[in-house]
Order: structure tokens, then sequence, then C-alpha cells
């Protein structure tokens, strides 16, 4: 059965990831994400039904529009495929790791909102608050719905405490080091903060470390190979993301293995 789920939610990662694309396209812009219907930028023709199939028909296009021959970015066919990867890893964690399968559609959710966000900041250097604000109640929804059921009312106080904490603290990190954070952040910080601390207290202190060491890392590379200078701006929150997503992966038993280590 974990196979069959699997398999379904990968098929439905990769057509959330196709709607992803066009999210990232319009939202920066103020758009409506349902119409127009999709077109080749360059020439205005219509996406046909057929060449609409995620990933697939990047392939037999060539990564070409059929009217106008233009290029169409491989990122799109990456975004979708990489959807549906992480829509899987959230089946497996929540039923082969732990056996917690009614969490699978908040962190299903994590993930869809975690994608166009990253990619999101890394064009625009901004998180959207027409995805981050109504994040919060539907956010709280769904965890709702995972503490009921696996009986676990716990898990949600320490998902509300969790976001009040993480948002706390960067909001501290915002008034100390002005310039070096944007408010979105903060907002952001609360949502994630939620998603980890539902999991556990180590989910949420590995995830918040796991967001500095992996974006100052990437920061040491850019310098290195002269990418970037000291006064570079550089968007935090694609970190806070994959930070969190250490922290949901292997927060727990991460934190559980530094505490036997260290006791």
């Amino acid at each position: 059965m974990t196979l069959v789920l699997a398999l379904l939610v990968g098929i439905l990662g990769l057509a959330v990831g196709s709607f992803l694309n066009v999210v990232v396209y319009r939202v920066p812009s103020g758009r409506s994400v349902i119409r127009p219907a999709s077109a080749c930028p360059r020439c205005g023709a219509a996406i046909r039904r057929r060449d609409n199939v995620p990933v697939l028909s990047w392939l037999l296009l060539r990564g070409r529009c059929r009217d106008c021959r233009a290029a169409i970015p491989s990122r799109y066919p990456i975004v979708e495929a990489l959807t549906a990867v992480l829509f899987v890893a959230v089946v497996l964690r929540f039923t082969v790791v732990q056996d917690t399968a009614w969490a699978i559609p908040a962190y299903l959710y994590f993930v869809a909102i975690g994608v166009a966000l990253a990619l999101i900041d890394l064009d625009a250097h901004r998180l959207p608050n027409a995805i981050v604000l109504p994040s919060y109640p539907v956010v709280a929804a769904l965890l709702a719905l995972a503490s009921w059921g696996n009986d676990d009312w716990f898990a949600l106080l320490r998902a509300v405490m969790g976001g009040v904490a993480l948002w706390v603290f960067y909001f501290g990190l915002l008034l100390v080091k002005q310039g070096g954070m944007g408010f979105g952040d903060v907002k952001l910080a609360g949502i994630l903060g939620a998603y980890l601390g539902w999991l556990g207290w180590g989910a949420l202190i590995v995830g918040a470390f796991a967001a500095f060491f992996v974006g100052g890392l990437f920061s040491v590379c850019l310098l290195m190979a002269r990418k970037a200078g000291r006064r570079t701006a550089i968007p935090f929150g694609p970190w806070m993301l994959v930070g969190a997503a250490v922290g949901i992966g292997a927060g727990e038993q991460a934190w559980a293995a530094y505490l036997g280590i260290m006791s």
C-alpha cells in the first residue's frame, strides 16, 4: 500500500509541480495563476493539452515551443520532477520512518509552498504575502487534522509554540541587524516553526540551525568562487526552507544522536 500511495502521490507531485511553474512566473508580478491559460511568452500561442504533460511533453518537444521553436527553460521539467520526488519523500517519511500518515497532507503543502517560495525568492528576492499569509490558516487546519488523526493534541500545541518561538527569534534578528533579512523571512519563520514544532523540539532546533549552517556555507562558497562580495544581497528564504526540510527529514534523529554524544 505504501508503494501504491507513493506512486499516486508522485504523479500528483508532477501535476502540482507544473502548476508551481505558473505560480513562480505569475505571482511576483501580481497576475492571476488561473487566467489566462498558459502560452508561449515569445509567440503567444496557447499551450496545447497534449503539450502540457509534466516532464514528458518537454522531452518530446526537445525543450522548444511547438509553434515558434523558442527554447523552453529546463527549469520547468526540473521543478516538476523535483516536486514529485519530494512528494514521494513525504509519503515515505510519514509511513515508513514514522507511522503518522495523517500528517502527509500538511507536509505535502509544505513542499508545494516551499518550492514556490524558494524559486520566487531566488528570482525576485522577496516572499510574496499572497502565498505566505494565507498559509497560516491552511497550515493550522492541516496540522490540526494531523493531530486529530494521530490522536496527539500536544503536537498541535507544540506547533503553535514552535511557530511563535521561531517568529520571535527572526523578528529579534531583524531588529538587531536591520537589512540582514526582510520581514518576509520573519513571516515565513512562523510557518516553518509550526511545521518543525509539530514533529518535536529536536526537529525545531535542528531545522532552525540548519538554515544558518547551509546558508552560511553557500555564502562562503560564493565568496571563495568570487561570485559574490561582502555586500552582495543573498536571499535567505531558500535556506530557511532547506533547513526546515532537514529538520523534517532527520531533525529528531539528529537531535537524539547529539544528546547521546553529549551524555
